[in-house]
């Protein structure tokens, strides 16, 4: 089969590497315009721009798919499109284009968590199991029939970053298996069954630290906004930025946000028990291992809030 391929981040571009070593005809791929990275804004190709650049493969660049980007893909008559975290609505008008319709992959156990940011909110609700769907795209969010599935078990020290890894690269080979299915007739997608959850994007503020909750629940923000949009508190009125933590349920008597240092552990309180600091980036600072940082505020009375 030809198909289009629609991608923007890192984690797409497992989902195209594994299409081409299927055997599978590529014939365009559709990401999002360059997008300015870095202090210096430089205007950089998206990870999947440059992967199908790499390898050879047409580009088509569109923010939306609107008037012009709708006649780019009509033009390549795909049977086809795959969409992986594009980051932008597919209209009624693309949709029947290719003639087997558009085949998403999403990174959750459909219904749950559908939205832009599945994986960030199964670690925050401390999900046990995950993993990725594919399934036909309609207009509604997520909402069309899954074709497929897999799933992956939710280590304690997975961070959305990790997490989405190991994903991209099972999820990947579940989009080789369904396209393979569609192409010979034997895909029978199957309307979503159970209780829905919604996953829409992060913002800043999600980051920000609760220390009034308890242990396990600052742990699971934290390493679900890791890395993005990045998990934060305050101290003294500027921002500090942290990398996961660990919780220390036998450290009780500290109040929520004091922080101690205990032998050679930076802990903090929580609302239950408290939990061991690993890397801190202070207000203007680099990233710096917590017990390096504590050593340069000794003698202070330190609360984050």
């Amino acid at each position: 089969m030809k198909l289009i391929f629609a991608g923007t981040p890192q984690v797409a571009v497992p989902s195209l590497e594994e299409l081409l070593r299927a055997g599978f005809t590529v014939c365009a791929v559709l990401t999002r315009e360059d997008a300015p990275v870095g202090r210096k804004k430089v205007l950089t190709p998206s990870p999947v721009a440059a992967a199908a650049e790499r390898l050879g493969i047409p580009v088509i660049k569109g923010n939306r798919i609107d008037v012009r980007v709708i006649d780019l893909i009509a033009s390549y008559t795909p049977d086809v499109a795959a969409i992986v975290a594009y980051g932008g609505i597919v209209p009624g008008k693309a949709l029947d284009l290719p003639i087997h319709g558009w085949v998403n992959l999403h990174f959750s156990l459909l219904p749950s968590w559908r939205g832009a940011a599945p994986v960030q909110h199964a670690l925050m609700s401390g999900d046990d199991i995950t993993g990725a769907s594919t399934f036909l795209l309609e207009e509604g969010l997520d909402t069309g029939p899954v074709f497929g599935s897999v799933t992956e078990t939710v280590l304690p020290t997975d961070t959305s970053g990790v997490l989405l890894e190991r994903l991209s690269h099972s999820g990947a080979v579940l989009l080789a298996q369904t396209l393979d299915a569609i192409g010979q007739g034997r895909a029978h997608p199957v309307t979503q069954q159970g209780a829905v959850s919604l996953a829409p994007k992060l913002t800043l503020e999600d980051g920000r630290i609760r220390w009034q909750e308890p242990a396990v629940a600052v742990r699971r923000r934290i390493n679900g906004v890791t890395p993005e949009p990045g998990a934060w508190t305050l101290l003294d009125g500027e921002r500090v930025k942290l990398g996961p933590v660990t919780p220390r349920p036998e450290i009780t008597e500290l109040r929520p946000g004091a922080v101690e240092t205990s032998g050679r552990r930076v802990v903090v309180g929580t609302g239950s028990g408290a939990v061991e600091l690993g890397l801190i980036q202070p207000s203007g600072r680099r990233m710096m291992d917590a017990a390096d940082w504590i050593r340069g505020a000794a003698n202070q009375e330190l609360i984050f809030t």
